[in-house]
């Protein structure tokens, strides 16, 4: 799973590279290293026009609500979505038809051991290069606000996760959908119908990524700042890397 995760400022160079040709100018990110659900994400997608396919970049709620919910708080959890079955659920039917995502990160924090003696890890390229999780998008209608009130949409989104690799089974069974740079054009591309065969791809696609990733130990992660994600002592020391 996902359940955390960090984004320093580099994102913006991704953005500009992903929506520069639209000459709009994207919004601009702001660092976090402890990013938890219904906080704000960076979220690249893809939108049809009339001149064809733009992409877009916005600041994203963290957990996928959708139109006709009344409340942006909803009573179950939705910042994950699990790749199997996608499409059987009434929920995610049709965001993954057509309203598909990256999200991306530095990296993501899971958590090993007993309750109250868990020890945090970051898991990220071992480049150090930004990752892209793959993800679904929902515009929230808020009752609350006028029609004419720029507020009144908000852009929610959740993140893909499929059965760890064996690499990162160690530390949970579930890791987040991490597609190859090559292939986020393709998996927000509002003009593909999105199906189980396309989230089936992108899982296979995304085993070779997420099997070269690397993991530590860090610091507990509480506040803020980029010391949440330095190594306690050397890196990748899980068996397995």
């Amino acid at each position: 799973m996902c359940g955390r995760f960090a984004m320093d400022d580099t994102v913006n160079e991704l953005i500009t590279e992903f929506v520069l040709a639209t000459g709009k100018d994207p919004q601009e990110w702001t660092p976090s290293w402890n990013i938890a659900p219904t906080d704000p994400i960076p979220v690249l997608f893809a939108s049809q026009r009339e001149e064809g396919v733009e992409n877009r970049f916005e600041i994203g709620h963290w957990s996928l609500v959708p139109p006709f919910s009344k409340t942006l708080k909803l009573n179950y959890p939705t910042f994950n979505a699990r790749a199997e079955d996608i499409t059987t659920k009434a929920l995610w039917r049709k965001p993954i038809a057509s309203h598909r995502a990256i999200i991306p990160a530095l990296g993501y924090f899971e958590w090993q051991g007993e309750k109250g003696h868990k020890t945090p890890y970051f898991i990220r390229d071992p480049h150090d290069d930004v990752i892209g999780m793959a993800g679904m998008y929902s515009w929230w209608r808020d009752p609350e606000k006028s029609d004419d009130d720029p507020q009144k949409w908000r852009l929610t989104a959740t993140i893909l996760t499929s059965d760890a690799v064996q690499t990162l089974a160690d530390i949970h069974d579930r890791n987040p959908v991490i597609l190859p740079r090559e292939l986020w054009q393709h998996w927000i591309d509002p003009t593909i119908v999105g199906d189980q065969a396309l989230v089936d791809e992108a899982v296979r696609a995304g085993v070779a990524v997420a099997s070269g990733l690397e993991y530590y130990e860090v610091p507990p992660v509480r506040d803020n700042g980029p010391q949440l994600i330095e190594p306690v002592g050397r890196r990748n020391v899980l068996p397995g890397l």
